[in-house]
């Protein structure tokens, strides 16, 4: 069965999130560029799923575009920022509990790429990008700007609880905030972006 995925769009660059897969989402410089690097990333993403003890496809298996979106200036920036028309359905319990299960298990994965990695990670081609530290601090940081689109305020100790409780109930975003579908594809992109970049630049 071919796997669904919905394309978002920038002036620059696209993304290709795979729509029953939360988190596992990867950006070209068009769409074919696009679905070809998601299903070259198919092996790092059955990681996070495997560990969440759910079955994956492979990366064997072939993809199905159901939806176009218009992106902004933040999808040529490098992140997903349109919420699709899928990811404004109904977040059923099943789904809630898989998403839940996805972001619990790519943190474990974070830690664990974190403590395998070296402080001071290679730098990029351009003598960018954070040390392994500042880069967990950064992914934290950011789960709290996340938090607030799903109605979790402050700087609560147990954010990551928090998330997962919310991300497993049926919870009405807040004024312009995300429905849980997109919040758990964002979350866990998220996660699984910075567990690459730390593999990567940790060699």
């Amino acid at each position: 069965m071919a796997i669904e995925v919905y394309i978002e769009t920038g002036k620059k660059r696209s993304f290709a999130c795979a729509v029953d897969w939360p988190g596992w989402c990867r950006a070209g410089k068009d769409e074919a560029a696009a679905l070809k690097l998601l299903g070259a990333t198919a092996p790092r993403f059955e990681r996070v799923a495997s560990e969440a003890g759910l079955e994956f496809p492979g990366e064997s298996a072939e993809f199905r575009v159901i939806e176009h979106v218009e992106g902004s200036v933040t999808t040529d920036f490098g992140s997903p920022a349109a919420i699709a028309a899928v990811d404004r359905r109904g977040f059923e319990a099943e789904e809630a509990m898989r998403s839940v299960a996805l972001l619990r298990d790519s943190w474990a994965l974070l830690d664990a790429a974190a403590a395998a990695a070296p402080g001071g990670l290679r730098k990029g081609p351009r003598g960018g990008g954070r040390d392994r530290d500042p880069m967990i601090e950064h992914v934290v940081g950011s789960e709290y700007a996340y938090g607030r689109k799903i109605g979790i305020g402050g700087r609560p100790a147990d954010l990551r609880a928090l998330l997962l409780e919310r991300l497993g109930e049926d919870f009405e975003a807040p004024a312009k905030g995300w429905p849980g579908r997109y919040a758990a594809r964002r979350l866990v992109w998220y996660v699984v972006d910075h567990i690459g970049e730390i593999e990567d630049r940790g060699d």
